[in-house]
């Protein structure tokens, strides 16, 4: 069973400030950082820094192949990413005193992935590998319909949400991790309990993960529903968190692991990820 990541790679360029920028007004930045980012190399990241073997596709610029070098020092396989004449994507992350994040997006390379590559990289993958996908690449739709017709099992962080969600087959995820905002706006509801059922109902083919940062997370299905709670940290950047969470998850699963057992090694490595800054440089070593 192999695990398949097809996601994006981004350019990260972060800003340190006292608070977030509004409309109207210039914030002055205490610091700038260009760091290896984007939600797809963050997770293959994860996957494999929680020792498991992943496959990274996706497409970077001129300007990105450091990105690539960087994967691969992990032992991330990167040889389904592709060079694209379209600049690599790339992210404006604002970070807070308080170590919350805002990021503008720039899709760039990510958005320009044909179905012609994603051919190329399926035929390689079978019944009962892995799919992992996020909603930072133009080639989702597609990804899910043919590696649900290979029968592999399809892992969604929808994630950023975009107008064109709803258009996905959804019906044929296997497992969403998704966060309380993803949650909400999937089912309409704004409550933890109603967005677990609004869900359920609304997909019962699926499991779920539905991480609620400090309240911890909660796992769920048609049949099961049981809660992990957040370990206690001081945070210092929560923007990889979630890709940690995902990663980790994924990838204890592969190894073999319990889903309990999966939730905890997850909600163990995001709470480490938060106490450092960056995005992929502070997703920890199982």
């Amino acid at each position: 069973m192999k695990i398949l990541n097809f996601g994006s790679l981004n350019i990260d360029h972060v800003y340190r400030v006292k608070q977030f920028v509004t409309p109207g007004e210039t914030v002055k930045s205490d610091d700038y950082t260009r760091k290896v980012g984007g939600k797809g190399l963050n997770q293959s990241v994860a996957i494999a820094r929680a020792g498991a073997m992943v496959y990274h596709a996706g497409a970077v610029g001129a300007d990105g192949t450091f990105l690539k070098e960087f994967t691969s020092r992990d032992g991330i396989d990167t040889a389904f990413v592709f060079e694209s004449e379209i600049p690599t994507g790339h992210a404006i992350i604002q970070v807070d005193e308080k170590g919350e994040n805002c990021i503008l997006l720039f899709g760039g390379a990510n958005q320009g992935i044909t179905e012609e590559i994603a051919d190329k990289v399926l035929s390689d993958f079978s019944e009962g590998d892995f799919v992992v996908l996020q909603n930072e690449t133009n080639i989702v739709p597609y990804v899910i319909d043919k590696a649900h017709e290979k029968g592999m099992k399809i892992f969604f962080n929808p994630s950023p949400i975009t107008g064109n969600l709803t258009s996905f087959s959804l019906e044929k995820i296997d497992c969403f991790i998704l966060n309380e905002i993803e949650g909400e706006a999937l089912t309409g509801e704004n409550e933890i309990e109603k967005i677990i059922e609004g869900l359920k109902s609304k997909f019962p083919q699926a499991e779920f993960v539905l991480t609620l940062g400090s309240k911890g997370s909660v796992y769920f299905n048609r049949s099961k529903c049981f809660s992990v709670e957040a370990e206690k940290v001081k945070a210092v950047d929560t923007t990889a968190a979630g890709d940690t969470f995902t990663g980790y998850f994924i990838a204890a699963l592969a190894n073999g692991k319990s889903v309990e057992e999966a939730m905890k090694k997850a909600t163990s490595a995001a709470a480490k990820a938060v106490t450092v800054a960056g995005a992929a440089e502070s997703i920890p070593y199982m």
